[in-house]
C-alpha cells in the first residue's frame, strides 16, 4: 500500500511538472506574439514534447491560455495581497495594486508582456483578478472615497490604466516613475483631488514576493 501511494505521488508530481512546462512555454509565446498567433506546434516545439503529450493535458491552445490566465491571476493576487492589505484606505489599496502590477514591466518584462498581449480584463480568462480589484473599488465607493459611478466604470478605469502603463513601461523611453504617474491619474479619475492622488501614488511600498514554487517564479527567472 505504501509503495502504491509513493508511485501515485511520483506520477502526480511528474504530471504537474509537465503541465507547468507547457504553461511556461505558452506564457513565453503569448508574450512574444499574442494568444491568437500561438499554435500547438509552437508550444510543443518550445516545450520539446510530442503532440500526444500536449493533448494529454489540454484540448486546444485556447484551453491552455485560459488555464494559464487563471494561474497567472492567482499568482499575481498572492504576490500583491500581503502588500495591499497593509493599507486600510481602499484608495491606497487600489493604487498599491496598480503600481505592483505595472512595475512588472521594469522588473520582469516577460510577465508584463504576457499581460499586455493577453489583455486585461480578458473575456477568455477567469474573473479572479477582476474580483480582487472590484473588492477594493466597491469598498471605496461605499465609503465615499471615490465619486459615485457604476462599479464597472471604476474597474475599466483601473484595468485600462494598468494595461496602458505596463505597455508604456516596456519601452525604454518611458519614465521610471510611470507606474506612480498612472496610479495618480487613475485616482483622479475615480474622484480624488490632484494633491491627494499624488501623495497616495507615492506612498512607500513593501517589496512584493513572487511565490517561489509557482509558474511566475520559473518564467520570471528566465526573463531576469
Amino acid at each position: 500500500m505504501q509503495t502504491e501511494d509513493h508511485r501515485q505521488r511520483v506520477a502526480a508530481e511528474r504530471r504537474e511538472r509537465m503541465r507547468a512546462r507547457l504553461l511556461a512555454s505558452a506564457m513565453k509565446l503569448v508574450a512574444a506574439k499574442g494568444p491568437a498567433a500561438m499554435s500547438i506546434d509552437d508550444v510543443i516545439s518550445d516545450a520539446q514534447v510530442s503532440r500526444g503529450t500536449f493533448y494529454k493535458y489540454f484540448t486546444s491552445p485556447e484551453e491552455l491560455v485560459r488555464e494559464l490566465a487563471v494561474d497567472v491571476a492567482n499568482e499575481l493576487i498572492r504576490m500583491a495581497e500581503p502588500v495591499v492589505q497593509r493599507f486600510d484606505d481602499p484608495a491606497e489599496r487600489v493604487s498599491c495594486g496598480m503600481r505592483l502590477v505595472a512595475r512588472l514591466a521594469l522588473e520582469h518584462p516577460l510577465a508584463a508582456s504576457f499581460l499586455v498581449r493577453l489583455g486585461w480584463p480578458d473575456v477568455r480568462g477567469s474573473t479572479i483578478l477582476l474580483d480582487f480589484v472590484e473588492r477594493d473599488l466597491a469598498e471605496g465607493l461605499r465609503r465615499g472615497r471615490f465619486v459615485q459611478m457604476p462599479l464597472a466604470l471604476a474597474v475599466n478605469i483601473v484595468a485600462g490604466t494598468v494595461v496602458g502603463a505596463s505597455n508604456c513601461m516596456l519601452k525604454t523611453a518611458c519614465e521610471p516613475d510611470f507606474a506612480e504617474q498612472a496610479a495618480a491619474a487613475a485616482l483622479r479619475a475615480l474622484g480624488l483631488d490632484a494633491n491627494e492622488a499624488k501623495r497616495i501614488a507615492k506612498l512607500r511600498l513593501e517589496p512584493a514576493r513572487v511565490d517561489s514554487s509557482g509558474l511566475l517564479s520559473d518564467v520570471l527567472a528566465q526573463s531576469a
